[in-house]
């Protein structure tokens, strides 16, 4: 039920531009300064991921393996360890590791049809998760908290593309309300919680995400997961790779090793309330029709592509823009997507028996 899922405001404006007013994140002594905690960097650090075991997570942890600092020990939750709905369970959970750091990806998560049914649950269990993990970081201290957010949890009629300032500008669309409103009131508690307490939690808005250990069921999974699956089995069964629209909406996705290695920098030296938006540039978007041919390439699939017209396209962009972030990284280098298509179908095909579908 608790599966990762695939992000402030000082008290007067927003502002897109870096915190300290320069190409760079502000330093945790600013960050105290504008009502955060600061740590010392030369302690051990335990740093807990809540929702570990999933695509975000597991990107966290691959990317940490081969980048791990001598200082830090990182834990990765899953509903194994507890029930983080549940007060007293979230107590013991930071009772036994003490964290110094956490990253919350943990929700409750579903799609279009489980959203609209039960927006009470996606609400109240969202909100009951949220304000455990933020409270207990509040009662025992911990240095630094990274949240999750989402673009489906802005604005329903807005104006592209989008960017932090823009998540409270109206309701988010009507589906998915109950999960987006909880969602958006991290970013809310993130700026009361600094400004009352000085803690230093702040939130990530990533765009969408594939990659390894992702959910690649046909029916409930994302748009990559679900081509790479239905290709797979297109190809075993000598059958027509077939993809319901017309291919023409565009998307903004970013492979879950580039996002674990970002989420890990803004824990490490990102230091405001104001979320913060990881996604590759708007030049990067990509088609679904692209992602597709991508997918056939990258499993060697040599059969009939059908784009399948009678059903919807959804809606055609929701481009979001990443300046903010390019303000301190301008000279990241993302995977393409052919690349991380590649990386992903390998490690399906790899692992087709124990990869969750």
């Amino acid at each position: 039920l608790l599966r990762e899922k695939m992000t402030g405001e000082d008290t007067t404006k927003r502002n897109l531009s870096s915190p300290n007013g320069k190409d760079e994140p502000p330093s945790k002594q600013q960050a105290t300064q504008n009502g955060t905690t600061t740590s010392d960097p030369t302690k051990p650090m335990v740093i807990m991921v809540t929702g570990g075991s999933g695509l975000v997570g597991q990107g966290i942890r691959m990317f940490v393996e081969s980048s791990k600092k001598d200082n830090e020990k990182w834990v990765y939750l899953s509903s194994k360890d507890g029930d983080i709905r549940d007060r007293k369970a979230t107590e013991a959970i930071f009772e036994k590791f003490k964290p110094t750091h956490v990253i919350h990806l943990a929700a409750k998560v579903g799609g279009l049809f489980a959203n609209m049914a039960q927006k009470v649950e996606f609400y109240r269990e969202n909100t009951l998760i949220n304000d455990n993990v933020m409270e207990c970081c509040r009662i025992y201290k911990v240095d630094k908290l990274v949240s999750f957010l989402s673009t489906c949890i802005f604005p329903d009629k807005t104006t592209y593309p989008i960017d932090e300032t823009m998540l409270h500008d109206g309701p988010p669309h009507p589906s998915n309300e109950g999960y987006a409103y909880a969602k958006r009131l991290i970013d809310t508690m993130n700026r009361a919680y600094a400004e009352q307490y000085g803690c230093n939690f702040t939130s990530i808005i990533p765009t969408n995400i594939y990659g390894p250990h992702d959910n690649f069921s046909i029916q409930n999974g994302h748009v990559i997961p679900g081509l790479i699956h239905k290709c797979y089995i297109a190809k075993k069964e000598g059958k027509p790779f077939t993809i319901w629209g017309s291919g023409t909406p565009l998307r903004q996705f970013i492979y879950s090793l580039d996002l674990a290695e970002l989420t890990v920098w803004v824990m490490r030296d990102y230091h405001s309330p104001d979320p913060i938006t990881l996604s590759v540039d708007e030049a990067s978007e990509v088609s679904i029709k692209h992602v597709a041919l991508s997918v056939a390439k990258a499993m060697k699939f040599e059969g009939e592509v059908i784009f399948d017209t009678t059903k919807s396209d959804g809606q055609f962009k929701k481009t979001a823009c990443n300046k903010k972030l390019r303000s301190y990284k301008p000279d990241y280098k993302f995977h393409t997507m052919d690349e991380g298509i590649q990386k992903s179908v390998d490690w399906f095909v790899e692992n087709y028996e124990k990869a969750r579908k």
